[in-house]
């Protein structure tokens, strides 16, 4: 490295702005990084949707149509279950090739998954793919907390955002479009060309500090916490379809789940390494933010189940551009998460945002809960604003005041067990307000068509507009009650479990973030890890 680079990396270090780079500029190289973390993300985001959207044609061509669940549920659990382990294995030898790594699996998982020749290949492959998924959003976050001092990391909140409104809203479309041109085979290997970008961008760009800490891995807590993250999946996949709430399956994954958390939370108070130490634990904010993330993943992914499904059902929309009806709630996320990022990065304060946040999002959430069959698409989608707004203020925060409350060598457990939160709590909503829906729009079907009612839902309470359009007039005004009434139900339910992240949000303790140029007094949960962060991004540049 030139002297008048290192000059300026020390310049930087005394002055408290990692690298030498003038306060709110980043490396080029950093900048480069940041480019490749987003396709990383965008691959994990973009993955589902794009499938979901194949899924009819992969079934006409491989059968199967009993096992469909399982290419979701597959991924989904592998996902769960190795987000921890990836942020574990990240702090202990190195973001860089654990990262790395999680890509190359992913890609193989890929395209595995499009030469599948049977169903029960494609949940295999599958499962693969959701394996080193679970380390791309875990790798993103917790470089991204390497890369950016705090008091910086709010500005990249509306990049990270954008990528989320982008994978919604485009990935119907690309799905269906990819399927109807190339074949449903593309929809996988698709993430090809976009995972080997990111995968030589990190490679070349990307140089942190090498890590080898003393221990091994703890394989028992990670087979403890596995089990039990997989049997809560399975309790909220199956509950209420498979099997009903009350039957042995049920409880017996209950019981299995409940013991192999219980053992985890035990051994993880005895063991020399833990794969989610519990003393992150003991930082109120953090501890506050893990609730706030579970709170905000149960009410967005319920949110877009059955915001689509109401708008197809009851307002007429085209089934074809279900991602462009969340563009309401989705646009107002990503204008107020930029906003957010941006006062947080000028202000070096965040308390504000928890607050409003939640408040917007039980607000949002009550008003979805009064659509009924007269509610106008203009009407739904400024409720479905206030809800983006709500969700705009909470989706970055929690994990920059995550991982702010702990010292940089947890950064990657705090990273993953922030997103586990999230992805458990995405789960649970869609299991439980979705079994509340089907309940409603059961009874209601019953209720106003009687027989015919009950044995046109007795299947699924959800039906595709084919189905819906075969129905006589009267059934499918009947449905279209049914479903409203379902809705207002389910976004009830979700306002609120919403005042939990109310209340969390009141607790959270404001610790000034620190940044480029913040005064060597800041101090707070965070304390400690400037140094490394600056020693991180020097070797960056």
């Amino acid at each position: 490295m030139a002297d008048s680079t290192e000059a300026a990396i020390q310049a930087g270090k005394q002055d408290g702005n990692p690298g030498g780079q003038p306060e709110g500029e980043q490396p080029r190289s950093v900048r480069v990084v940041l480019l490749a973390l987003m396709i990383a993300m965008l691959l994990a985001m973009l993955d589902n949707m794009i499938v979901g959207t194949a899924m009819p044609t992969i079934v006409g061509e491989l059968g199967g149509l009993e096992h469909l669940s399982w290419v979701v549920t597959g991924y989904t659990l592998a996902t769960a279950a190795s987000t921890p382990i990836w942020g574990k294995l990240g702090d202990m030898y190195g973001r860089k090739g654990a990262f790395m790594t999680s890509i190359v699996l992913f890609l193989i998982g890929s395209a595995l998954s499009g030469m599948a020749q049977d169903m029960g290949q494609l949940i295999g492959f599958r499962a693969i793919q959701g394996l080193g998924a679970g380390g791309l959003m875990v790798g993103v976050m917790a470089i991204i907390g390497d890369l950016i001092p705090p008091r910086e990391r709010g500005k990249y909140q509306g990049m990270m955002a954008g990528v989320m409104a982008f994978a919604m809203i485009l990935g119907p479309l690309v799905g269906g479009t990819i399927t109807d041109h190339w074949g449903w085979r593309w929809s996988f290997y698709i993430n090809l060309p976009l995972g080997v970008v990111a995968l030589l961008a990190v490679s070349a760009v990307l140089h942190l500090p090498k890590k080898r800490k003393q221990g091994t891995i703890d394989y028992l807590g990670a087979g403890l916490l596995t089990l039990g993250i997989s049997s809560i999946v399975l309790v909220t996949t199956w509950g209420g379809t498979e099997y009903a709430w009350g039957s042995a399956r049920i409880m017996e994954l209950i019981g299995i789940g409940v013991a192999s958390l219980v053992g985890f939370v035990f051994w993880q108070t005895k063991a020399a390494a833990p794969i989610m130490p519990l003393h992150i634990f003991r930082s109120r904010n953090f501890t506050l933010m893990s609730v706030i993330g579970f709170i905000t993943g149960f009410v967005m992914f319920g949110a877009v189940l059955f915001l689509p499904l109401y708008q197809q059902s009851v307002q007429g929309a085209s089934a074809t551009n279900s991602g462009l009806l969340l563009l309401p709630m989705l646009g107002a996320m990503l204008a107020v998460s930029m906003v957010a990022g941006r006062v947080t990065t000028n202000s070096g304060r965040y308390k504000v945002f928890p607050l409003v946040g939640s408040v917007l999002m039980i607000v949002g959430l009550f008003l979805l809960a009064q659509m009924d069959t007269g509610t106008t698409r203009v009407t739904s989608g400024l409720y479905m604003a206030v809800l983006g707004a709500g969700m705009g203020c909470l989706m970055q925060i929690t994990m920059l005041v995550a991982q702010n409350s702990v010292e940089m060598k947890d950064m990657g457990v705090a990273s993953s067990s922030t997103t586990l939160f999230r992805t458990l709590g995405s789960s649970f909503g869609v299991a439980i307000m979705g079994a509340l829906f089907n309940h409603r729009v059961q009874d209601v079907m019953a209720e106003r068509a009687g027989a015919l009612g009950s044995k046109i839902t007795e299947q699924s309470a959800q039906l595709d507009a084919a189905s819906l359009a075969k129905l006589p007039a009267p059934a499918r005004e009947a449905y279209q009650f049914a479903v409203s009434s379902g809705t207002h139900s389910a976004f009830l339910l979700g306002s609120v479990v919403a005042v939990v992240a109310l209340v969390a949000a009141v607790f959270v303790k404001e610790v000034p973030l620190k940044g480029a140029g913040a005064p060597a007094a800041e101090a707070g949960e965070g304390a400690g890890r400037d140094s490394a962060a600056t020693a991180t991004v020097a070797e960056t540049v």
